[in-house]
Parts: C-alpha cells; structure tokens; sequence
C-alpha cells in the first residue's frame, strides 16, 4: 500500500510535466479512433480533467500562503529614498547657515524580529500544517475525478452491451416473425401468429433505439470526464474504441478491516486532522497579542549635508545605523481577548467537525461495503441464468417444431433469455461500479497503473 501512494505521489506531479504534450491533442481526432483502455482514460483525466486543473490551480494557490505565512520569521530587507526641492522663501534661516533649497536621502535597513510572543513558531508550524491541508485536498480532488471517470468508462462498457443485447433480442423476433410468416405462407398457422410476431419485434424497437441514446450519453459523459472538447463535426456518435471489459475478478475485504483503513487513509481526515491544528495554532497567534515583541535592525544611511558647508547636494554625510526595537501593548480595548475567544471557539468547531468527518466517512464505508456485497451476491445469482435461458429458447423452439409446443412459448423463451443477458451484464456492471466505489470510500489508489 506504502508503494502504491508512492506511485499515486509521482504520478500526480508528473501530470504538471506532462500536460502540455496532451493538450495539444484535444484540437485533433486522433484520440476518438485510437484503443481506450481504462488506465488511458485515467491518465488522461489526470492532465486533462477540469476538476484536477482547478484543484492543481488551488494546490498552487496554497503553497502561495505557505511562503506568506513562513514569512514573518524572516529577515525584512527595505530600502527607501527621497528627493525634494523647496520654495526658498518656505526655508528658515539659521544665522551665517543657508539651508539647501535641495534635499536628498538615501538608506538600506535589515530588520529581524527575535520575539513575537509565539507568532513566529505558531507561523513555522502552520505553514507546515497548511502545505499538508493542500496537498490532502488535492489528492481527494484527484481520487473523486478518477472515480467520476472509472464510473463513466463502466457506463458506456454497460450501454455498449446493452445495445447488443438488445439488437440480439430484435433479431431473434424478427427471425421468428419471418418464420411464423413462412408457417402462414404454408398455411400451417393462422395469421395471428404473425401478427403477434410483428407486434413483439414492434415493441422490442423502442427500447433498443433507448439503448442506442444512452450509449451516446454515456460516451458524451466519459469524454467530458476526461477532459476531452468534442470537435464540432462530430454531432452524435463518438467513434470511442473501449478495450476493457466489465471484468468481475473476485475481491474480497473485511468491514473492520474497511473501517480501519478508511479511518487511516482518507485524506479527507488528514485534511480536517491539518485543519483542527491550524485553529489550535490560531490561538497562540491570537494571545501572542498579550506578549511583547522584540526587533533588531541594521541599516546604512545618505543624505546631502545640512549645516557642514559647502552646502551642496553632492556634498553627503552617510553611515551606518543599528538597534532594537521593543513594543508591547498593554490595553488594546480588549481587542486581543475578542480574537482569543474566537480562536478557541474556531479550534472547538474544528474537532467537532473531525468527529464528524471519522463518523461521516466509516458510514460511507459501511454502505459502500453492503452495497458491494449485493452487488457480488447478485452477480453470483446469475452465473448460470442465460445458459439455462439460452437453453429453454432452443427446447421451446424444438417442442414447437415437433407440434407440441405453441408460439407464445417461444416468444416467453425468448423474451426470458433477453432478461437474462441484461440482468446479467448489469450485474456485472454493478459489481465493478460497487467494487470502485468501495475502494474509494477505504481511500484505495484509484490511480491508473503503466
């Protein structure tokens, strides 16, 4: 598990890397034609999803309040100068000294605060804090995006099948619509038998032209989930090429064993566990108001010459200058304590709500994980339902040559195998959905392996 986050770690920053060679091949066709595997749709949403952009666009932004935070244990280096001319009837004179009309300075000075009342320890520890804070939200943004996209690859495997199905199932009416018509031709059958052929082939078009839309909407939805912008020449039917299947390998986990590792590895908890230690360093920034701060600086100086003549502006006296500086707030108006208070109150909330989330993600895991095993009691139900289907379409078809069977046992055998093979691919899609779903709810690597 250690190497597989190892894996998930490079992974996402190598996507910054790798982004702009996959941008370039959103303006061409080239990607609706090419195999699609599941870990090519995950790779590629890796650099090209617009939630894992916008959430590396906010990692950035993060380690941006890093530096800002880290910076109030740092030296401060600042210059200044000035330059001003007077009015000479606005320039005082003192005896025999003409003041100049012209004046001119010049400085550098390096500041170090040594003592903020616990500020500068409290700014170190949250940075650290905060660069963790980031780094979890990101990744949680990664794994729902990568999960968005397992899901929508399994929806267009499902539709894909369900078409099929559904066109094996217009076939077989239509081949027993035109053999009910040959009966009739032959005058072995009555014509209502041919009329309820052409009904039943009638009623079965609807829901495969159903079938054939909800693929397009499922392509469309994958597509969009990976980051993709359709050229405007495709108008319906993308030309995706999928290479998976709706593999259903047998998985096996544990509820307390779920619950722990969930508990363990959800980022989300790093990222509220991270959050409960900002607001508790919130409070020593907060009472640092209470305590005295403390500053040394350094610094050189220039400026032109006031009273040692010649008076002229190249004539400058410069040279250097350093001390401390102590400042302490003895009432505020109580402002300190209002900030106080309301960082305690903060820090309180915070814990509350790192309960909430422990209890909130181990219920996700509990109906994630019951969800699962429906799904695979389900799947197992149905391992041999359309053999036996398949079987009694071929017994009611015989027993209606030989004359002791009757067309609406063929057309019930027929209708029974196509439920069969939809129950059955369903299910198959419902376990591998539930199996993803679960494994995001224990904070699995969802990431896609090369």
């Amino acid at each position: 598990m250690k190497m597989k986050k190892i894996i998930f770690g490079l992974t996402v920053l190598m996507a910054a890397h790798i982004f702009s060679a996959h941008a370039s091949e959103t303006s061409s066709t080239g990607w609706l034609t090419r195999p699609l595997s599941l870990a090519d749709a995950l790779n590629t949403a890796i650099t090209q999803n617009s939630a894992i952009l916008k959430a590396k666009n906010d990692l950035e932004a993060a380690h941006g309040l890093v530096v800002q935070t880290r910076a109030v244990a740092l030296p401060q280096l600042t210059g200044s100068g000035q330059y001003k001319a007077a009015d000479p009837k606005s320039v005082e004179q003192f005896g025999a000294f003409d003041q100049p009309k012209q004046n001119w300075n010049a400085g550098v000075q390096l500041s170090q605060s040594i003592y903020m009342g616990g500020r500068m320890v409290a700014a170190i520890r949250a940075a650290d804090a905060t660069k963790q804070q980031a780094l979890a939200v990101y990744r949680t943004s990664v794994a729902d995006a990568l999960l968005q996209v397992r899901l929508a690859y399994y929806d267009v495997l499902l539709a894909q099948q369900q078409v099929s199905v559904r066109e094996a199932s217009v076939k077989l009416l239509d081949q027993e619509r035109a053999d009910q018509q040959h009966r009739f031709d032959a005058g072995t059958v009555p014509h209502f038998n041919v009329l309820r052929a052409e009904v039943s082939v009638a009623n079965e078009r609807p829901t495969l032209i159903a079938a054939r839309n909800a693929l397009r909407i499922a392509k469309n939805n994958l597509v969009n989930d990976m980051g993709y912008d359709l050229p405007r020449e495709i108008w319906e039917d993308i030309p995706l090429n999928l290479t998976d299947t709706l593999a259903t390998a047998p998985w096996q986990i544990n509820l307390p064993d779920a619950i722990q590792q969930a508990l363990t590895q959800r980022t989300e908890l790093t990222s509220l566990k991270k959050n409960v230690d900002l607001k508790k360093l919130n409070i020593v920034n907060a009472k640092s108001g209470y305590k005295p701060s403390v500053d040394l600086f350094a610094g050189y100086g220039w400026r032109n010459a006031q009273f040692t003549p010649p008076i002229e502006l190249d004539h400058d006296i410069r040279g250097w200058n350093a001390g401390a500086q102590l400042n302490w707030n003895f009432f505020d108006g109580l402002l300190t304590h209002g900030k106080v208070l309301q960082a305690k109150a903060l820090y309180e909330k915070s814990k509350t709500e790192l309960t909430d989330g422990s209890r909130q993600i181990e219920l996700g895991v509990r109906t994630a994980y019951s969800e699962f095993v429906q799904a695979r009691e389900t799947l197992e139900s149905q391992g041999k339902v359309q053999e036996m289907a398949e079987e009694s379409l071929r017994e009611a078809k015989a027993r209606t040559d030989a004359g002791t069977g009757t067309q609406l046992d063929v057309l019930n055998a027929e209708t029974a195998l196509t439920q069969a093979r939809t129950t059955q691919i369903q299910a198959q899609h419902d376990y591998v959905s539930a199996r993803a779903k679960l494994e995001r709810a224990i904070g699995a690597d969802l990431a896609p392996v090369k």
